[in-house]
């Protein structure tokens, strides 16, 4: 597909312009809010004061996750060695993850999306609970299975060292890894804060932070009936406006424009999709769901979420039968 057909050429270049300080802004700001969420819930001293700041916290770590696949498109900083030392040292590092496997990784789901090609995509398709289409309490028992951490610690454990041994570093970069683990734990621990940083980072991040990445997942490239046509195998999700701090940060969930056009940074991202909209072709076809609570669990459930069965490993069709296909 020609993405020149959607946007023209000087509108386009316009909306790729980077403008690194914003993004340098909302890497600020979202540990400014992980940081007075603590002070919060600290200063109230209850359990529902902790429980409210976790799931505050595990959004923004989903925040600081969107800017890692910002910074491996190379969105921050047109100087490529300080884009990733800054992505590295303030999103990636806290999250387990370096800039550069991240890429790797990522470069292939774009080159081959919803192929099986794409690792991404086909490390998913083993795993049922992106089997779709689903009954509401099939769904619901995925989404306990990461609040408690069961699935969350399959993911870290599949994902994390996927995307940690896809890219050898060189020694002095694991040696600086490394260093930054070890000030950053030391300071925390001498501090006095060693109970803080897990119930307020160490339990959020495999729970609801992996919980969240699931249902962005899902939203992304799963329960899509039509995943071989470019405008509907990926999907745009317009959330509401409670659910942006959770599911859409930075606007992450524009992923159909993203796919098209990697190139334009995140904060140009809803401009991009007006410029697109006006676009017969693309306002037709396109696969654009309004709501992740309400429009995209309405795809989960219903057949029209029903994965394409061209796409679907031999060793893995029995799994999309009819009887287990609802589960």
């Amino acid at each position: 597909m020609a993405s020149e057909r959607f946007v023209e050429p000087k509108r386009l270049k316009e909306l790729q312009q980077l403008k690194p300080w914003k993004t340098v802004a909302v890497i600020a700001f979202d540990w400014v809010i992980i940081g007075l969420s603590i002070a919060a819930s600290q200063a109230v001293g209850t359990w529902w004061a902790w429980l409210i700041a976790t799931f505050v916290i595990a959004g923004r770590m989903h925040a600081l996750a969107s800017i890692v696949h910002e910074v491996a498109h190379y969105r921050l900083h047109r100087n490529k060695v300080l884009n990733d030392w800054i992505g590295d040292i303030f999103v990636a590092w806290p999250l387990l993850l370096t800039i550069n496997s991240y890429r790797q990784n990522h470069l292939m789901h774009h080159q081959h999306a919803n192929t099986e090609l794409d690792p991404d995509y086909m490390v998913k398709f083993n795993q049922g609970r992106f089997i779709f289409p689903r009954k509401f309490f099939g769904f619901l028992s995925s989404l306990a299975g990461y609040l408690v951490g069961y699935h969350g610690y399959q993911d870290m454990r599949t994902g994390l060292n996927r995307l940690n041994r896809k890219l050898s570093h060189s020694k002095t970069y694991i040696a600086l890894r490394i260093s930054f683990y070890v000030i950053v734990l030391s300071s925390i621990i001498f501090a006095g804060y060693a109970y803080e940083f897990l119930i307020y980072w160490l339990i959020p991040y495999p729970t609801i932070f992996f919980g969240i990445m699931y249902i962005r997942s899902v939203a992304e490239h799963f329960a899509i009936e039509n995943i071989d046509e470019k405008l509907e195998g990926t999907r745009t999700v317009i959330p509401h406006f409670w659910e942006r701090a959770f599911f859409g940060p930075h606007n992450v969930s524009y992923h159909l424009e993203h796919h098209i056009y990697a190139g334009v940074p995140f904060y140009n991202l809803p401009a991009l999709h007006k410029e697109m909209m006006k676009h017969p072709q693309f306002a037709a076809k396109a696969h654009i769901t309004y709501g992740y609570t309400t429009g995209l669990i309405r795809e989960i459930l219903s057949h029209a979420g029903r994965q394409n069965m061209s796409m679907v490993p031999a060793a893995t069709k029995h799994l999309y039968s009819s009887g287990n296909a609802a589960k």
